[in-house]
């Protein structure tokens, strides 16, 4: 028999460990509630140039061992399952993970998970955080064949006298006659939909970062991390982004996108080595993006507001990889100014 969302609020809550006072997070269309597990795990990763080749592994299917993760299931507590595992082929940011989010916010919104959740085409884009006017045949196409990987999720419980084996959702699929996303999940899953254990994960940060999978991907991972986390090894981040290629490569690619989310202003951290390990030590997050206020001065003048302007920030960037020095682009655009 299908389950309700027991409790909406309560699936929502979540108890301010300072205070003691207990916060609502609600989803909207600027963040949204997800189980930390599954942005801990390496389920939604970057869709590098490698794995777009044909034949290449994005159309493979990994495993990810999920037993510590998914350990507070219901299910796993009452049939006492020690292995979990999740099976399924690539999943990628730009669209997968939306899609994904979309389910969640659209179980949330219907206050019901009893047998399939329907909802209109358009209703459902708005929920992935796509704008409702991009409702074209490309668009369809693109996220009914998401909808078919997401239902493809295999998740594998086992213990010394059997297993279980389920999926992400039971179904998900583009009705096009009727236009409309259709949706059922597992009963036996529940309170992973119910969300006990989330992580109130804003996406301004994820809008800032268009076509930077890489960086997406580890702000999701590092936004559901505990408040003070300890130190997290080069290697973990390497495995949240399962990448294919050398592990040189692979550090670069983490290094640059922890620079990336430095640069709009969400991560401070520093790199350090224990040994021939390399570490990186969390010192802040700011999943809003608010810049840090300019420290007081003796003056008394007031200060007008900072104007960003993305373009120039832009330019900026694309002369520093040209090789440009700081002082070299100074007087760039000093010299645009006084003209």
């Amino acid at each position: 028999m299908a389950k309700k969302v027991k409790d909406l609020d309560s699936m929502t809550d979540e108890v301010n460990k300072r205070t003691g006072e207990v916060v609502h997070l609600n989803p909207t269309a600027n963040a949204t509630v997800q189980p930390v597990a599954l942005m801990r795990l390496g389920l939604f990763v970057p869709n590098t140039d490698h794995a777009k080749l044909k034949n290449s592994v994005s159309a493979v299917k990994s495993t990810v061992d999920a037993s510590e993760d998914l350990y507070h299931l219901e299910v796993v507590k009452r049939e006492g399952y020690k292995d979990i595992s999740i099976r399924s082929e690539r999943l990628d940011m730009a669209t997968d993970f939306r899609v994904w989010l979309g389910i969640i916010r659209s179980i949330y919104d219907s206050g019901t998970f009893a047998g399939k959740l329907k909802l209109p085409f358009t209703k459902f884009l708005q929920n992935c955080g796509f704008d409702s006017k991009r409702s074209n045949k490309d668009m369809k196409k693109r996220i009914d064949d998401s909808l078919m990987r997401l239902r493809g999720v295999t998740i594998q419980f086992r213990n010394d006298s059997g297993s279980l084996t389920t999926g992400l959702v039971n179904s998900a699929q583009y009705n096009m006659a009727k236009n409309e996303v259709e949706i059922e999940g597992d009963d036996r899953l529940a309170d992973l939909y119910q969300m006990d254990y989330k992580v109130y994960l804003r996406l301004k940060a994820i809008d800032h970062l268009p076509r930077k999978e890489s960086a997406q991907a580890l702000y999701t991972f590092i936004e559901s991390l505990p408040k003070d986390p300890a130190p997290v090894s080069m290697k973990r981040l390497r495995e949240r982004l399962r990448l294919k290629s050398r592990v040189a490569y692979q550090n670069h690619i983490v290094r640059k996108a922890l620079e990336q989310l430095k640069e709009i202003n969400y991560l401070e951290y520093s790199e350090f080595k224990r040994g021939r390990s390399v570490y990186f030590n969390i010192t802040k997050r700011n999943p809003n993006l608010i810049p840090n206020k300019i420290p007081k001065t003796g003056h008394t003048d007031t200060l007008e507001p900072q104007v960003v302007d993305e373009k120039m920030i832009a330019k900026i960037s694309k002369l520093k990889d040209s090789g440009f020095t700081e002082e070299e682009i100074a007087k760039i655009l000093i010299s645009l100014d006084s003209e």
